[in-house]
């Protein structure tokens, strides 16, 4: 990929050659992550974004703890979706009052801990209600509040949707008078909602138009608020593209529009901060996935590199997180990335099962045992969303290089 230079026929990762870097890290297989390119996106999308717009990261998509700490230093707040991830947030120097707790079923634990650090948790259920509200009153504290939404609509071309139908996630908008009312009884500090109606989506103008539709959302359902909005979260859904044919989202008309927006809301939401939602899109490119090539064999006339790595450190590259149909995340030989490919091959993992597959049928460097397979597109949604323990195989390293 064009942001990992390939210089002496060799990828190079942070200014690094990747196999100096496999001996820094000592083992294979590991995730590397490049600080600058992740600093560059932020950069660059808060160039394009309107001025005042609140940039948050949502660390649900890589939670690694030193990751979060430099994201921590270039966005302006963290969503988190549970305590261990609060604790990565809170430790990470991040204010807690610029950090968000969003997610269903949130335990009474979980939401005390919330209410303690005093971070805004984003109710997803009228069920979380009297909870914090019985905390706040142990604490002597208000808890913070914001009511997620399940708006009555989706974000159309998304990979996951999160909004529109029957969803776990959030409270029904026709719901939503009832439940602010009593959050208003229970004297509880409402501050404003969270609309997320999908992920990974690379069409501008259908996140365009979810976040057109979840404004309008947002000022009808203020109305029946029990005190002025101080944030509204438009949620995120910018996808990064992973496969053949995929194009770069273009993020100049969703600025534009999100200007609009912004300036709508300082007449119709005066006091409010409009926050975007993002993860993948901020990390996802920057990392990659490394494992070694241990056999090389050809099975009926098709070989198989057989490597260290596969689905249980890295499912979403093995087609098993999201995709319907199976497709390869982009990959080379890191080694001999300068080199032309050779015969089609398939690349496996050490696990019992035909689903251990991290790139099937596709022309690479012709490879030998010991070379390194790199996996593109891999700092999001790799190590953490991964079944590690499975088949009690070694775990992998993550490194921020």
């Amino acid at each position: 990929m064009s942001q990992f230079p390939v210089i002496d026929g060799e990828l190079h990762v942070g200014g690094q050659p990747l196999t100096r870097l496999a001996a820094r890290i000592g083992q294979t297989p590991f995730y590397a992550y490049d600080r600058a390119l992740i600093s560059a996106r932020v950069a660059e999308l808060r160039r394009a974004l309107p001025d005042g717009l609140r940039l948050h990261y949502a660390m649900k998509a890589n939670p690694m703890p030193a990751l979060v700490c430099h994201m921590a230093g270039l966005v302006d707040g963290i969503d988190v979706a549970s305590a261990g991830e609060l604790q990565v947030a809170l430790d990470s120097g991040c204010s807690p009052e610029e950090i968000s707790f969003a997610g269903p079923g949130k335990r009474a634990d979980e939401l005390q801990r919330a209410v303690a650090a005093g971070i805004l948790v984003n109710v997803e259920s009228a069920r979380e209600l009297p909870t914090l509200a019985q905390a706040g009153e142990r604490l002597g504290v208000r808890a913070r509040v914001a009511l997620r939404v399940n708006p009555p609509f989706e974000l159309k071309s998304s990979g996951m949707r999160m909004g529109g139908g029957p969803k776990p996630f959030g409270v029904d908008a026709e719901q939503v008078p009832a439940v602010l009312a009593e959050i208003g009884r229970l004297g509880l500090a409402f501050e404003g909602f969270h609309i997320f109606a999908g992920s990974q989506n690379l069409q501008a103008d259908a996140i365009v138009d979810a976040q057109q539709s979840a404004y309008r959302l947002a000022v009808e359902l203020a109305a029946h608020a029990p005190a002025p909005l101080r944030v509204l979260n438009l949620g995120g859904g910018f996808g990064i593209p992973y496969f053949a044919g995929e194009a770069r989202l273009p993020v100049d008309a969703i600025a534009a529009n999100l200007g609009e927006i912004m300036h709508r809301a300082a007449a119709e939401l005066p006091g409010a901060r409009l926050v975007l939602e993002l993860g993948r899109y901020l990390v996802g490119e920057a990392g990659i996935y490394v494992c070694r090539v241990t056999d090389r064999k050809c099975s009926r006339g098709h070989v198989f590199l057989v490597t260290d790595g596969g689905l249980h450190h890295h499912l979403a590259a093995s087609g098993n997180f999201g995709q319907v149909l199976r497709k390869n995340y982009p990959v080379t030989i890191g080694n001999r990335a300068g080199q032309a490919p050779g015969e089609p091959c398939t690349v496996v993992g050490p696990l019992c099962t035909p689903l251990d597959v991290i790139a099937a049928k596709v022309a690479l460097p012709d490879a030998a045992v010991g070379d390194l397979v790199v996996v593109f597109q891999s700092g999001a949604y790799g190590a953490s969303a991964s079944p590690a323990g499975f088949l009690s195989h070694p775990p992998c390293i993550e490194a921020l290089i």
